[in-house]
């Protein structure tokens, strides 16, 4: 027998009831075709806590869980999210250089892990993800993560353009990583309060957050291959970060 999920909560009133509660949920899902109050309600709860909503078929609620699901289940993230507003003037004040992840459209969990491993091995202060479009802070992505992403802040956002905007005004410089780019990355200072922004694969980065990055670089390569996995890009921006924030 299949062991129930531990990481959703189902039915109409403990999901409502969550919400309300301010438990770390990454995404509700309601039924196709619920209406009334209750579909109301879950919405405008959504809206306000910044909770994905996806509407999906009973066929596929019923394969989340074996319960009495009544229509709603919302899964739930193995940590809180944070907010990149609170913390940019955190870092600031802690002494820090800021070094932050902004992942634009990365929806592979075993990506976002791995990532996330690389940032806290490379003295990341923080990964930025978008509300919707993204992997999020599943125990899959945790154990993808070697628990890493437990050990550094995840800020989810409703608009990265607008996440950019905030980045630069609080002095930080914003380089994204594109295939097209005419920089490359060994030319980069890194040193500075840094935000790296890093793409999906084949589709790279969208085209807002682009135009609104202060510099576009690539990596350099040799081969005939289109470009790096994500999660290996990652792990040579932020090493190259790092050797150049130690001097080394």
């Amino acid at each position: 027998m299949k062991k129930e999920r531990e990481d959703i909560i189902y039915g109409r009133h403990p999901v409502l009831e969550a919400l309300n509660s301010g438990a770390p949920v990454d995404k509700v899902f309601l039924q196709q075709g619920t209406r009334g109050e209750f579909e109301k309600e879950l919405r405008k709860l959504c809206k306000m806590m910044e909770v994905p909503f996806t509407v999906i078929p009973s066929a596929k609620l019923g394969r989340m869980t074996r319960g009495n699901h009544q229509g709603v289940i919302a899964q739930l993230a193995a940590a809180a999210y944070q907010k990149t507003e609170d913390l940019i003037p955190m870092l600031y004040e802690q002494g820090e250089t800021p070094l932050l992840l902004l992942l634009d459209g990365v929806t592979d969990v075993r990506n976002l892990g791995a990532i996330a491993r690389s940032a806290e091995v490379c003295g990341a202060h923080g990964i930025i993800i978008p509300q919707k479009n993204s992997a999020g802070l599943t125990a899959d992505a945790v154990k993808s993560s070697a628990g890493a992403l437990l050990r550094i802040p995840v800020c989810r956002e409703k608009s990265l353009v607008n996440t950019v905007a905030l980045l630069k005004n609080s002095g930080i410089q914003v380089v994204a990583s594109d295939l097209q780019a005419e920089a490359y990355l060994h030319e980069l200072q890194l040193t500075e309060p840094l935000c790296i922004v890093m793409g999906a694969e084949g589709e790279g980065i969208s085209e807002g957050v682009g135009r609104a990055a202060d510099v576009r670089f690539r990596i350099p390569q040799a081969g005939q291959l289109n470009s790096f996995n994500v999660g290996v890009a990652a792990g040579i921006l932020l090493y190259e970060t790092m050797r150049k924030r130690m001097g080394i």
